[in-house]
């Protein structure tokens, strides 16, 4: 057989790496594409919110890929290798505090498989502060180095392109439409060999609820700009008093409730760094929420 062509979608956390895979997926390509889902926390919430979830959504549920090289990666791309009729293209999203290069060299291990290229999104409201940043800043900064093609995502600008342009000789995509992300991310050249060296990122953690019904939106997204300091990202699914399901989407200072076509399995994420965030203080804020929508 043709060897199965492997691309990573990489970048931050909520750079909007499930938004850019669902626009992969509602490609008139008319290619079967199978996705892998890595998610960071215990609950995989981003395979909860791919528009598409099927047989050919499988979910690695156990941490960074990066730190679960022996087992869950392999193990689903022996699956997808398996597969009858074998899809077009293998798309993995990585984690959001993954190494893509250890991801991609996966599929230079594999003879039947043919590495596809590494994708990286960037946060153009978060970018700058997290570049910066002394802690994440050499990971982020290195998911854009590692990457075959890059994407502005949220808010782009000439500065922004200026520095990615410094990290990066790859091709950069400022706003593009849904037939040059297909043409780029889907045809047949195969990109630049993956690297070799792989990176280290620092120690996240990671908060759960499922304490997530008669929640009123006002008060949460109150409640969510008053998070306590450190939680980075918070992402999932929440139900009001009426039973209408609610998505749940911050990045940074940027807040989306929006209405959710099924609520599927509730439950609400928050990550950030291990040393900036007290586990004890968030479910102490998060039990002040409940309490004041009971």
């Amino acid at each position: 057989m043709t060897p199965l062509p492997m691309s990573v979608i990489s970048g931050y956390l909520g750079a909007g790496k499930t938004t850019f895979i669902n626009q992969l997926l509602a490609g008139d390509h008319g290619l079967s594409l199978m996705v892998l889902v890595n998610d960071f926390g215990a609950v995989n919430i981003d395979a909860a919110l791919l528009a598409s979830k099927d047989d050919d959504t499988i979910a690695l549920t156990n941490g960074c890929v990066c730190c679960t090289m022996g087992s869950d990666l392999y193990l689903a791309l022996g699956d997808a290798l398996d597969r009858r009729p074998r899809p077009d293209h293998l798309i993995v999203e990585a984690s959001g505090v993954a190494d893509p290069s250890r991801i991609a060299n996966a599929a230079r291990a594999e003879p039947d498989m043919r590495y596809a290229g590494i994708v990286t999104l960037v946060d153009g409201q978060e970018f700058d502060g997290l570049a910066h940043d002394p802690l994440i800043g050499p990971q982020v900064r290195d998911q854009v180095a590692r990457a075959d093609l890059v994407v502005m995502t949220k808010q782009v600008s000439d500065k922004l392109e200026t520095r990615l342009n410094e990290l990066t000789n790859a091709p950069i995509l400022r706003n593009p439409d849904s037939a040059a992300v297909l043409e780029l991310v889907l045809s047949d050249p195969v990109p630049a060999t993956a690297l070799d060296r792989v990176g280290t990122h620092p120690d996240y953690t990671s908060w759960i609820s499922e304490k997530l019904t008669n929640i009123d939106k006002a008060a949460l997204h109150q409640a969510l700009t008053r998070r306590p300091p450190g939680l980075f990202r918070v992402k999932g699914c929440v139900v009001d008093s009426a039973g209408a399901a609610w998505g749940v989407q911050v990045v940074g200072q940027n807040i989306e409730i929006t209405p959710a076509n099924d609520a599927g399995a509730l439950a609400l994420v928050g990550i950030g760094l291990r040393g900036r965030v007290d586990l004890a203080e968030v479910e102490a804020w998060w039990a002040s929420v409940i309490k004041s929508d009971h």
